[in-house]
């Protein structure tokens, strides 16, 4: 029998194109669902479409695909990543909890929920320190604040911005380390690449989307056993795991559901590609 995958997107980007492109390599029925255009009928136990045996959910944004992952897994469908993992990888909150909770090593965090307790966490922790919005990617609203007259500045606006969340500050340590991090990309029980990505010439955040370029990165026993436990502390599955060489050792500061390998893929000779396809078609035969 022919496995049947499809692809759940809301963009085709190139690492979509590289999942495509493995999947029919390998013989694979292919449909692509543009997630923007579909209905879920909650009412209804099966499918309004056949999606196949599988599904690779790849949408760009979280709340759609978390969504669409809980409303195909309602009804008996197989998807990769599940809703609860995208669930927890999409809120730093949720994602910070489930990694301490493993014994996971990560950068002292404080949550706070108005300015004035904003401002107490950031001088708990010690300046610098690093203020994040509990969803989002690709650094964006990430912001280094160096000492109080800058963080009052910051928080103010922030306190001021629309949405629930904006009013909820995650306020984290920033971390002693080289201009880089370490990328893991972790497909099932296995580690298939790591990467260091490195910030560009004035820039410390280290996201790709800014500008950061990506270099190979040795797979240490330390970065390995890390990387993995991270990964099943969110739910496992294909993850991207982000963690930073500190003075005291690893730290991980964030693991994503909707990994984008473009830049990892640049650093190694794995295909990166073919080890998520592979990986969801054992899912399958299991």
């Amino acid at each position: 029998m022919t496995i049947t995958l499809t692809l759940l997107y809301d963009r085709i980007r190139w690492d979509e194109k590289e999942l495509l492109n493995s999947a029919r390599a390998k013989g694979l029925n292919v449909k692509e669902v543009d997630a923007k255009t579909t209905l879920f009928n909650l009412n209804e136990t099966k499918a309004e479409e056949d999606y196949g045996d599988v599904v690779l959910q790849r949408c760009i944004s979280h709340t759609r695909g978390t969504c669409a992952s809980a409303c195909l897994e309602s009804k008996g469908i197989l998807v990769v990543n599940r809703a609860y993992v995208s669930e927890i990888c999409g809120n730093k909150l949720w994602s910070t909890l489930a990694l301490i909770r493993a014994g996971v090593p990560t950068p002292k965090t404080i949550i706070a929920f108005t300015p004035e307790s904003a401002l107490k966490a950031a001088e708990e922790i010690g300046y610098p320190v690093v203020l994040k919005p509990l969803v989002g990617s690709w650094g964006r609203m990430v912001v280094a604040l160096r000492d109080r007259e800058e963080a009052e500045a910051i928080i103010e606006l922030r306190s001021q911005m629309n949405g629930a969340l904006n009013q909820i500050f995650y306020v984290q340590e920033k971390v002693k380390r080289p201009p880089r991090d370490i990328r893991c990309v972790v497909v099932g029980d296995k580690v298939v690449a790591a990467v260091y990505r490195v910030a560009a010439p004035g820039e410390w955040r280290t996201n790709v989307a800014r500008g950061g370029s990506t270099e190979p990165c040795p797979l240490t026993k330390d970065v390995e056993d890390i990387a993995l436990k991270a990964a099943q502390a969110v739910g496992g599955g294909v993850l991207g795991v982000d963690m930073m060489e500190s003075p005291s050792g690893l730290l991980v500061h964030e693991v994503n559901s909707t990994v984008e390998f473009r830049g990892a893929q640049s650093a190694t000779s794995t295909s990166i590609a073919d080890e998520i396809v592979d990986y969801a078609v054992k899912l399958v035969r299991r």
